[in-house]
């Protein structure tokens, strides 16, 4: 009998021996702007998960903009992906889904734990590689204009609804200095992501894109130019500054503010831009502006635009898993714990709160300022929605877009150029699909 116990106690002190050994070290790419607000919420939630699982060590590298993408890129190419990363449900994390760098959430975590998500979230054919590589947070619309109506309004104009209304504010506004709207595209995405995707669904439309794709339909077809005229238009017309093609991302959130420009055009997730930060109890929009004196609302209607209303949206971003961490082991279950977490009521109704996004996450509530509450409205009020470029576009492809959406810009290249440069891009990237 005394050898039984005694065995069972070595066997117990075994197990517990074994339990200690099981700490584990996760590496963790973060995609964060230290500048924004909610920065220091971001960190918050990091510390609390390092402190209520001591057995996990989080090795965090905080990157944002292309500067993520790229080494993402390089660890991608290395084969040494983090444990846990940030996502794109397209093509603009196009190497993890089509290399299956990430693990099939939907076997991962499992139907009982995903129902508790929209069912646009844990779509699988909402994501590239057509699985669940990742778990996107949010629904994201990547156009919205964000409109100062009492800076317009004490101008003496109206919050404009067609291309008309906007050429008509620009010889007034232009004499006071002010921009009638403001796109920054020194990093090159934003143009086509945050206004080009809906001039072209707007111009073209999906099933031309999809047409293009299937080699039915061209880039240098008459739709296609026709969107980046638009593009040469607005800069042409004075509707868009030319110097906005020098003027980083990271610079005009605070320019608008400030009454630099009536309009500033990117996508919902900008709103976290002008809410009050909690660290520093400072906001680019007081909550008090922000309910009376701004507005979000969709782009004008465009001349000689076949699918009136549509604007860009796709699956937000979200976290994924490494494929390379072994089924059942401590890592993986490590990673799972971190990832559960990550998408937690708590941790979301965070992400709620300082404008991040609108969380997939069913029944999640935040105390939030007035620009946050405007966003699930303006979801409502913009039913009809399009392609977003780099969502169904290679790199190697869309990138070349980019470029000549600069170049445009700039007023070095016309529209036809673009069209035949992309058409080029697209036929060389087909080629090396063979």
């Amino acid at each position: 009998m005394k050898r039984t116990i005694a065995a069972i106690a070595l066997c117990a002190l075994a197990a517990a021996s074994g339990f200690a050994q099981e700490k584990v070290t996760l590496t963790v790419m973060n995609y964060q702007q230290a500048d924004q607000a909610g920065y220091a919420e971001d960190v918050a939630i990091w510390e609390k998960f390092q402190k209520d699982n001591p057995g996990i060590t989080l090795d965090i590298e905080v990157l944002f903009n292309d500067p993520y993408h790229q080494k993402l890129q390089a660890y991608a190419a290395a084969g040494t992906m983090p444990d846990v990363f940030y996502v794109w449900p397209g093509a603009r994390s196009a190497v993890i889904h089509e290399k299956a760098l990430a693990k099939d959430l939907s076997k991962l975590l499992g139907a009982s734990y995903l129902k508790d998500f929209s069912a646009a979230a844990t779509n699988p054919a909402n994501q590239l590689g057509k699985y669940m590589a990742m778990l996107p947070q949010s629904f994201t619309y990547t156009t919205v204009m964000y409109v100062n109506t009492k800076l317009l309004a004490d101008n003496g104009f109206k919050p404009p609804k067609t291309y008309a209304d906007l050429k008509r504010m620009v010889p007034k506004l232009k004499a006071k200095g002010i921009a009638v709207a403001m796109l920054p595209n020194k990093d090159a995405w934003p143009m086509q992501s945050c206004l080009f995707s809906t001039v072209v669904g707007r111009m073209a439309g999906d099933a031309f894109v999809d047409s293009v794709v299937a080699g039915k339909a061209r880039f240098t077809d008459r739709p296609f130019v026709a969107a980046l005229e638009v593009i040469a238009n607005m800069y042409k017309d004075g509707i868009l500054s030319r110097e906005d093609v020098q003027v980083g991302y990271g610079e005009a959130a605070g320019m608008f503010a400030s009454g630099k420009a009536a309009i500033y055009i990117d996508g919902d997730w900008r709103v976290g831009a002008y809410i009050t930060d909690k660290a520093s109890g400072k906001a680019l929009i007081s909550p008090a502006a922000q309910e009376k004196d701004f507005a979000l609302m969709p782009l004008v209607s465009l001349p000689g635009e076949r699918n009136a209303g549509v604007l860009s949206a796709v699956a937000g971003t979200g976290w994924s898993v490494s494929s390379s961490l072994a089924a059942g082991s401590a890592k993986e279950k490590a990673a799972v714990k971190l990832f559960q977490y990550l998408y937690s009521p708590e941790v979301q109704s965070i992400r709620f709160s300082t404008g991040a996004y609108v969380p997939t996450r069913k029944g999640v509530k935040a105390d939030v300022e007035p620009l946050v509450a405007k966003v699930p409205v303006y979801y409502a009020d913009n039913a009809k929605t399009c392609y977003v470029i780099d969502g169904v576009l290679d790199p190697a492809v869309y990138n070349v877009i980019n470029d000549g959406l600069i170049a445009i810009g700039l007023g070095t290249k016309a529209p036809a150029q673009v069209a035949a440069e992309t058409q080029k891009a697209f036929e060389a990237w087909k080629a090396s699909k063979k």
